[in-house]
């Protein structure tokens, strides 16, 4: 079964502490540095990723959505809010699987669980986002280079013959 993981864009970028520096001075930075946190994590959890950014106020925003290293960025429409799309979102893919929704909106979380979709808070997320992370760096940290060698997963007879005929050579 599919597993969808929808993100409340800026609700995620104010509550971790990750981008505190951006909040002020740079919000395009932020949302970059989110999308690319989110594009490592999606493919080592196996969930697919959608992050919405609301453009509720912004004029000329007729609202789009483009992939960014495999996770879906979709920015609403003038006059719509990130709450609405995430819950028309929340509804029409758990049709086709399990869709976790991260926000801290209260509201909102009511209403996604009547979608059928589950709620996880902007903790939470960063929580799974970095034990991913860590389980990833572990393993990849446990095979040495030598490991690697073809030398190494010989039979031992094979590679001490190998090994004469390479001196013979020399």
């Amino acid at each position: 079964m599919q597993e969808y993981l929808i993100v409340d864009g800026y609700n995620i970028i104010f509550a971790w502490p990750e981008f505190e520096k951006f909040k002020e001075s740079s919000l395009d930075h932020a949302r970059s540095k989110l999308v690319a946190i989110l594009a490592n994590y999606s493919p080592l959890s196996g969930q697919k990723v959608v992050v919405v950014f609301d453009a509720y106020q912004q004029k000329n925003i007729t609202g789009k959505a483009e992939f960014i290293d495999g996770v879906e960025v979709v920015y609403t429409q003038h006059g719509e809010t990130a709450d609405t799309l995430i819950e028309r979102l929340a509804g029409d893919l758990s049709k086709d699987g399990l869709v976790y929704v991260a926000t801290s909106d209260w509201a909102e979380q009511g209403i996604i669980f009547g979608r059928g979709a589950y709620r996880i808070t902007p903790g939470e997320l960063r929580m799974q986002v970095n034990h991913v992370k860590q389980e990833n760096e572990e393993l990849w940290s446990e095979s040495k280079p030598v490991d690697s060698y073809l030398e190494n997963r010989l039979l031992e007879k094979v590679r001490l013959k190998l090994e004469k005929w390479r001196r013979e050579k020399g």
